[in-house]
């Protein structure tokens, strides 16, 4: 096995995280500015089904201009990086998978509810927008009376669930280094190793539970037992989760990469989404305590299946 093909998942989750990366930057082409009774406005110019388009953007200033430049010129070095990725896929051997048709429809299931989905997360993590607020941030608008702190969170939840909804990546196992990455998402802004495990003590509000230290091989061996189990898809998903949550595997994000990873398992098997809905996240947190505490833990399971479990 050459050196390349041992690393086709890495490359395809390189690949994914800068084609979602892409598609967070709303303007992508060339620059222009154009000149009307003597006022400048800003389009941006691109080819469009074979066709060359100018899109008008704003009257002009300086600022919006630097920012246009900006997002262009890094749009245009994503696609390098894709193309590199591209390119070493193909020198690997590697020749795109087909997805079943039922899994296919549970990616189009999954991007018609992402908005709510990310939604419901964040109002899991705490944060305050109501569910307009959250959309306009989803579609790169602004709003105002919102912490930067939970922007980020929105925008890296979004950032995270078009990581696993690329179909190369949702084709992939549902092991420990999806986990990392979807993790190092979450945390991107707040900790510069966001998806490395955890290295240092920490506690959870509200809980006499303190998990232990987490080391790695434990945690490759036990995600991919759980992973692996002879069970109906849902509860393996729950099981992925939970382990997660409780474990404790990184520094923080764990709520928000713990749910997203067992998406990428269940819409991997066609089954369906796993989301705590914005109503259930009080009785949620209690039981969750309760099975950090080793009570109840098959009442947190029922609760999921029959509660958090989207069918379609």
């Amino acid at each position: 096995m050459t050196e390349y093909t041992q690393r086709v998942p890495e490359l395809l989750r390189e690949r994914a995280d800068l084609e979602s990366r892409l598609k967070l930057i709303p303007y992508e082409g060339s620059v222009e500015i154009k000149t009307v009774d003597a006022n400048k406005y800003l389009y941006i110019r691109q080819r469009v089904a074979g066709k060359l388009t100018s899109k008008y953007i704003d009257k002009y200033s300086d600022e919006l201009h630097a920012l246009l430049l900006r997002q262009t010129k890094e749009a245009r070095a994503l696609r390098k990086r894709i193309r590199g990725v591209e390119k070493r896929l193909a020198e690997a051997g590697y020749q795109e998978g087909a997805l079943s048709e039922r899994v296919l429809l549970n990616l189009d299931f999954a991007r018609a509810n992402v908005k709510s989905l990310i939604y419901d997360q964040a109002v899991l993590e705490g944060v305050s927008t109501t569910f307009p607020q959250t959309e306009t941030i989803l579609e790169n608008g602004k709003v105002y009376g919102v912490t930067p702190s939970d922007v980020q969170k929105i925008v890296n939840l979004k950032h995270a669930w078009e990581f696993i909804l690329d179909k190369d990546v949702i084709a992939s196992p549902s092991d420990y280094y999806v986990l990392c990455h979807i993790a190092k998402l979450v945390n991107e802004g707040f900790y510069e190793y966001g998806g490395r495990i955890r290295g240092v003590p920490v506690t959870i509000g509200g809980t006499s539970y303190v998990p232990p230290m987490p080391i790695e091989l434990d945690v490759k061996e036990r995600i991919a037992e759980i992973a692996h189990a002879s069970k109906p898809a849902v509860d393996v998903a729950i099981g992925l989760c939970l382990y997660c949550m409780k474990t404790q595997v990184f520094n923080d994000g764990n709520k928000r990469a713990s749910v997203i990873f067992a998406n990428h398992y269940l819409i991997g098997k066609g089954e369906g989404l796993l989301v705590i809905p914005e109503g259930e996240v009080n009785e949620f947190k209690q039981l969750l305590v309760a099975y950090y505490e080793g009570r109840t833990e098959e009442r947190i399971r029922g609760f999921m299946r029959e509660t958090c479990w989207r069918r379609f």
